[in-house]
């Protein structure tokens, strides 16, 4: 890696922690005006300070991100159909001189892996890297499984280490309950784990905190956060669990005190 590559790194692992909390906002790509999204200016202006990295696309960015802001953003940088299509006919919509323009510090894009356009979604990762080298880029990978396959330590493995092995600096999947570690193990890079469909907010913690337990670098979650009742206070007991080391109790009692406004906190360090 070059000083470029690792400074870009750098900038998204908390260097106490070793991790990252990154905050995805991207799902309007796909999903249209979601629910938590529907105004992203403000939903996402009050959680820039406790996130390590956005992960956004450029018409966000551009359109409702303040440029003071000093957060690293990661830019998606695929994309294509629409929730009413085949999701995974997905091309490279972004090029690298735009992320460089929108001084990203990395790029991310999906692959398919047991879908239909799988060799595609792969190509594409492919190309981006290729790219993305020259300029000492970070690509994210985020791995989609075929619905007909288990979100299970076997298919998550398998597309996290095909990412990796097309040249992936860091790979985003899915937490499964069971061997977990040796998803991790098997991924020559970091893994970040999704926090996938929304579900209630201590379970969501508790998933945070069994994922870097058994050695993920840390989370890019977005629905659990921006679809909590108090995002805010959803975000900063993330950040407890991820850098921390909160148990999923003490971070659900952080949650609670922050949501009923009787603490103030600060961004964990």
């Amino acid at each position: 890696m070059d000083w470029g590559m690792k400074n870009r790194l750098a900038s998204i692992f908390n260097q106490k922690s070793g991790r990252t909390v990154m905050l995805a906002v991207d799902h309007g790509y796909f999903q249209g005006p979601t629910t938590g999204l529907k105004k992203p200016r403000e939903t996402i202006g009050p959680l820039l300070p406790f996130c390590d990295s956005l992960f956004v696309t450029r018409g966000i960015l551009r359109n409702c991100i303040n440029p003071t802001t000093s957060t690293p953003i990661f830019l998606r940088v695929s994309g294509g159909p629409s929730v009413l299509g085949e999701l995974s006919n997905e091309d490279i919509t972004t090029s690298m001189k735009e992320a460089l323009r929108l001084n990203a510090v990395g790029v991310g894009i999906s692959i398919f892996v047991g879908e239909k356009n799988e060799e595609r979604t792969i190509g594409n990762l492919g190309r981006l890297v290729n790219e993305a080298e020259e300029y000492g880029m970070p690509v994210l990978a985020i791995t989609a499984v075929g619905k007909e396959m288990a979100r299970d330590a076997r298919y998550l493995g398998l597309a996290s280490r095909m990412a990796a092995e097309i040249g992936a600096h860091i790979v985003k999947t899915y937490y499964c309950a069971e061997d977990f570690n040796k998803v991790v193990e098997g991924c020559p890079v970091p893994i970040v784990i999704a926090g996938g469909k929304k579900i209630p907010e201590k379970e969501a913690l508790e998933m945070s905190y069994n994922a870097v337990s058994k050695g993920a670098a840390g989370v890019d979650m977005g629905r659990n956060i921006f679809q909590s009742e108090n995002p805010a206070a959803m975000i900063r007991a993330v950040r407890a669990v991820v850098h921390e080391n909160y148990t999923p109790d003490e971070a659900f009692e952080l949650f609670n005190r922050l949501k009923d406004k009787k603490v103030v906190s600060q961004v964990v360090e």
